[in-house]
Formats: C-alpha cells, structure tokens, sequence
C-alpha cells in the first residue's frame, strides 16, 4: 500500500511540476493528492506516528495526527493571508508608488543596481513575490525598451529570492522553517544575510558590465503623482507592521501568526480611518462610491496559492505521519558524502542542500521543505536548516519557472523560458553557487571558532 501512496505522491509532484505545459493550475493535483493520500491511509488503517525530535515515532489515531497536521498547516495560511491583506491594503492607497521617488538615475547600471538592491531589501519585508510585482510594475512606467526591460526584470528575480531567504517573512519556506522551530529570526538572519548579499550582487556585479547596461535610458518626464495623500503613511506604516512580527514572537513567544493578526488589525484601522476621511473630504472618484479597504483587500489577496499551500503541505504530512520520510531521511545521511566541515554539528551533507536548492528550480521549492521538515530530525538553528533556508530561496532562480518570483515575471514580462535560461539561468547559477561556498566558509569559521 505504501507503495500505491508513493506512486500517487509522485504523479502529484510531476503534475505540479509540469503545470505550465499541462496548463493545470497546480492548485488542483495538490489538493487531489491530499484528500486521496489521507483517504487510503483512513480506509486502509495504515498505522500513523506523530515524529518527536530526540524521540522519534509516537504512534497516534488517524483523526488526531490529520488535526495535528492541520494546525500546524493553519498556522502557516493564516500568517500567509494577514501578510498578503497588508500588502493589498498598502497598494489599496498606492503606497508603493513612494518607491518611484528613490530612483533619481537614468544609467543603467546605477539603475540595475538600484532595482536589485530595492528587491533585496523590499523581498525580506513583503516577501520576493510581492516585491517582484512592485518593481517590475515600476520598470515598466520607467523602461520603454522591452530588450533592456527583459535583462532589469531577470536580474529583479534573482535579488528577490535572494532577499526572501535571509528573512523570516521573505519567502513561504523560511516562514515555515521558522514557524516550525527550524530556525529563528535572528539566527537565520546571522547566518544567511552574507550568502543572500553575494548570491544577488555577484550576478549583478557581472551583468553590470555587460554591454546591455551600458549608456542611458530615455528619461521619463512625466510626474506621476500618488493617488492618495496618504500613500506614504500607509507604506511605511504597512511595512513597519510586518517587521513587527519577528518582535511580537521573540517578546511572547506566541506564534508568528498571532502578532500577524495584531499588526493586520492596527494597518486596517488606520486604513478604515483613513478611507472614511478621504470620502468626506470629498476625495472618492464619484463613480467608486465608498467602500471598505479592508474588503476590498481581501478579496484580492491569492487564495489559489493558500489552497496550493493547503494541499502540498498537508500532502507531505500524510507521508510523514507514516514515517516514510523520517526514514527516507536516515538512508540520504548515510549514502551523500559529506563535504565540508565534519564538525559534529553539522548532521546533513552539504551535497544534499546543494542538490535540494537546484531541485527547486525544477520542482516548487515548498513540498521540498515540507519534506525536510518531515524528514530531518535536527534540533533548532542546526546550521544545516539555515542551509536548506538559503538554497531552496535562492535555487529557484536558476529557471524562470523555478520560483513564484519568476513565473510572476514571466507573466508580467512575456519572458519566454529559453531566453531567461540561456540569458539569466547562468548568471542566477553563479550567484547561487557563490552563496553556496560563502555560506560554508562562514560556517566552518564561525563553528571552529565555537569548538
């Protein structure tokens, strides 16, 4: 029967995997494999284990270990969709428009740097998808040449992953890694903001003397101004709620989701305020009407992807809960060779994460780190979590389609997949890599430091 689960596990993954040539939205094999995954194990009483760190398998009834998976599951989603209202909010008064006034420059390569370094720092706050959205927004009032548009909006993606994975908020799978007690906020930080810094500026710094960004662009007359008053406010004040949750954690020891609600909840009633002074002020366009920013914010937050998340991640915890990858994992720790240090405290072989990051540019990076989670028995801030958190971030870059950064591109910009994999996939291979060897090198100084 294990047997069967695995089969259906794979066809899932391949189906996800293979979403843009089947044109079926990966929402709806992760869903369908969930609910078939827990339906054979239910209908057949497999026998399911709750995985203890330091302990091991604790057998358990099928309804309380789906409750308990459930949870944890919950927990992510509902972080995931105050953080993303937040975001809708800010835009709901143009709040990002305030980035617009920071770029002053018309060469290309002060303003490739510029962009990349927006992305870097803009994905750690609103996560590397939203930040992608924005500044590919704001390059296409900036850039009229497409060509040149193409190279700004590749370079973007690989900052943004690379920002995402030195943050707790940055990117899905670092949010799980510290929901879950893999990492914390600031370790994570500690460890992967120097590997995160070379594995953008390292491509930028190359692609910077290319000849593409080389001379000027056309300036851009136009004064676009912001349509509401209060876009600043809302901006900062947003992306100053979102920073405060790491602090909330850290001050309550409550889950991250908590202070998400809390931070939601004070960026909401400002805007609320805000909304209803802004309609009797007479600001409202007269064909809008006035209504809630609130409710319009969330009806246009993702739901696709919470479902998607929804459905891999409680895909994953059905074989987990059997203990398939707790044992899978002990089979990878005893046949990867090792490289690097052989300190005790490194437990995983750093050619498991290396390929665990490239695997991500080919397979979504979240079921990749739903299944460490599951698989790995590693305490807290092992430096091999930390590992995981920069190369499933940063791995996906590698292809256009290996990262929800770089299929928003691929939309936005019409970028086609041969173009970005002979252009940018090396340039995001390079990075990756010298991420790779800057985070071992850090490691291995700082852990022989500490014996």
């Amino acid at each position: 029967m294990e047997i069967i689960l695995i089969i259906i596990f794979v066809l899932g993954y391949l189906a996800i995997a293979m979403e843009h040539s089947l044109k079926i939205d990966k929402l709806i094999p992760a869903l369908a494999m969930m609910a078939l995954l827990w339906a054979i194990i239910a209908v057949t009483h497999m026998d399911v284990f709750e995985i203890i760190p330091g302990i091991g398998k604790e057998k358990h009834h099928v309804e309380g270990v789906l409750l308990h998976h459930l949870g944890k599951t919950a927990e992510i989603l509902v972080f995931l969709m105050g953080a993303m209202t937040i975001v809708e909010i800010i835009d709901y008064f143009d709040g990002f428009s305030t980035i617009k006034s920071f770029i002053k420059t018309t060469n290309k390569s002060r303003l490739l740097w510029l962009f990349t370094s927006l992305a870097f720092v803009l994905s750690a706050i609103i996560d590397n998808l939203t930040a992608t959205i924005v500044l590919l927004t704001i390059l296409q009032k900036i850039i009229k040449d497409r060509d040149t548009r193409l190279w700004f909006a590749g370079l973007i993606v690989i900052a943004a992953n690379a920002g995402g994975a030195w943050s707790p908020i940055g990117d899905v799978t670092t949010t799980m890694l510290w929901i879950a007690n893999k990492v914390s906020a600031s370790q994570l930080v500690i460890h992967v903001l120097i590997p995160s810094i070379l594995c953008f500026a390292v491509p930028t710094l190359i692609a910077s003397r290319m000849s593409v960004f080389k001379g000027y662009i056309e300036a851009d007359t136009s004064d676009e101004k912001p349509k509401s008053k209060f876009s600043a406010t809302m901006f900062y004040m947003g992306l100053g709620a979102i920073l405060f949750v790491p602090i909330f954690k850290t001050a309550t020891h409550l889950p991250p989701y908590v202070g998400m609600m809390l931070s939601l909840a004070i960026v909401a009633a400002f805007a609320e305020y805000f909304s209803n002074t802004k309609f009797s002020m007479g600001e409202a366009t007269s064909d809008s009407g006035h209504h809630s920013p609130v409710h319009k914010s969330l009806s246009k937050i993702e739901m696709p992807s919470i479902l998607f998340f929804l459905g891999i991640l409680m895909a994953v915890a059905a074989l987990e809960s059997l203990g398939m990858l707790f044992d899978f994992a002990g089979v990878l720790e005893n046949t990867m060779p090792k490289l690097g240090t052989e300190l005790e405290s490194t437990k995983l072989s750093d050619l498991v994460v290396i390929l665990l990051g490239a695997g991500s540019a080919v397979i979504d990076n979240v079921p990749l780190v739903a299944a460490s989670i599951g698989m790995f028995s590693m305490g807290m801030d092992e430096p091999a979590w930390h590992f995981i958190a920069y190369a499933a971030g940063t791995g996906g870059s590698i292809l256009i389609i290996g990262s929800a950064a770089g299929v928003v591109a691929m939309g936005m910009e019409k970028i086609d997949f041969f173009w970005y994999f002979k252009k940018i996939g090396w340039l995001a291979f390079v990075g990756f890599i010298a991420g790779s060897i800057g985070f071992i090198l850090l490691r291995n100084l700082v852990l022989n430091v500490v014996h």
